[in-house]
């Protein structure tokens, strides 16, 4: 791996960065810091975060980031909802695994998603990375489902996107946003390790 030339363009992309590209990766980073903690200030941070990535993707035509971005908005106020109103009786909303029949939903959910973007893409419009923007929407597309429903498995999809999204945004220019992705990489990992452990906590208590 060529690290000075990872260090030269990650100074050179914080150099040319906007201002409005930086605002985007704090919030985004704080998102995925609160979603870690399951705190509920992950959707206002995140909400402010996608809707400037909605600006950023349509510049550089990244149309599925784009959309999946208005996607994260609308999920975001979902998932607040969600969170904030917990079953009668309880505290909070539980962290829990997925059953079959949800894991089923969520391959359906990915493999649709993913053709129907690619099929969107492809037909109309100008995107030059058809498969590889469409596949980072699809996974990210089923994580964001996940995460406003709890779900420990959510962290596996945004690995998943996380991982593909580094290249991705390498590719396009955007290195600070890459650079972005691979924190993002880094944080998904300890967040499954810690919605694994709460989700055992809570099983132990209501078994």
């Amino acid at each position: 791996m060529d690290w000075q030339y990872i260090l030269e363009g990650l100074q050179t992309g914080i150099q040319e960065m906007s201002w409005l590209e930086a605002v985007a990766v704090f919030f985004g980073l704080a998102s995925v810091y609160y979603s870690m903690k399951e705190n509920i200030l992950v959707f206002p941070t995140g909400i402010i975060s996608t809707l400037i990535y909605v600006w950023i993707c349509f510049q550089v035509r990244l149309y599925a980031d784009m959309g999946i971005n208005g996607y994260y908005f609308v999920m975001s106020i979902v998932g607040w909802y969600i969170w904030s109103h917990p079953r009668p009786g309880k505290a909070s909303v539980p962290v829990t695994w997925l059953g079959t029949r949800g894991m089923v939903n969520a391959l359906l959910l990915l493999l649709f998603s993913y053709v129907t973007l690619y099929f969107v893409l492809h037909t109309f419009t100008d995107s030059d990375v058809p498969y590889w923007d469409s596949f980072t929407t699809a996974t990210a597309f089923v994580g964001m489902w996940l995460m406003a429903k709890k779900k420990v498995e959510n962290w596996i999809a945004w690995i998943i996107t996380d991982v593909v999204s580094v290249p991705l945004y390498l590719y396009k220019g955007l290195l600070l946003t890459s650079f972005q992705f691979l924190v993002f990489t880094v944080l998904a990992v300890m967040g499954l390790i810690a919605w694994i452990r709460i989700a055992k906590v809570y099983a132990l208590k209501n078994g």
